[in-house]
């Protein structure tokens, strides 16, 4: 076997590095193989926001790991969207998600979904208000 970056053989057993990023570690070492959020089975849109609860402990959790932290991090200035929170902590959103559903169920975050679209009011009615409100 082959380095890919300098063609120079490879030790079976040797740590694979990039030379550019360093030391990488595979999505599902970081979420223990774990593709799914939780046994709540929670899903997280990618608009879904995500806010420190305040209710939370303030100590640290010894079983949250490096990536929950930098999560927990990401949300302590604002309230953050799954999106925003896989670029800022520059995971896969499907890391991201199982590391949340962790956090949820530890009452570290909460999450407020999106309304979905047939829940929203029709936009005839929206002008009709309008209207109304212009003729007072």
């Amino acid at each position: 076997m082959t380095d890919d970056t300098t063609g120079a053989p490879c030790e079976p057993g040797s740590q694979w590095y990039d030379h550019e990023a360093g030391p990488l570690v595979r999505p599902y070492a970081v979420t223990g193989g774990r593709t799914a959020p939780g046994p709540s089975g929670v899903r997280f849109d990618l608009i879904a926001l995500v806010t420190l609860d305040p209710a939370a402990p303030a100590g640290d959790d010894p079983a949250l790991g490096p990536e929950h932290r930098a999560l927990v991090d990401l949300c302590r200035p604002e309230t953050q969207s799954v999106a925003e929170l896989a670029a800022g902590a520059d995971l896969p959103v499907g890391v991201v998600r199982v590391l949340l559903g962790d956090l949820l169920e530890r009452g570290r975050v909460t999450v407020s979904r999106p309304v979905p679209p047939a829940q929203l009011p029709d936009e005839r009615v929206l002008r009709e208000v309008i209207a109304g409100l212009r003729a007072l």
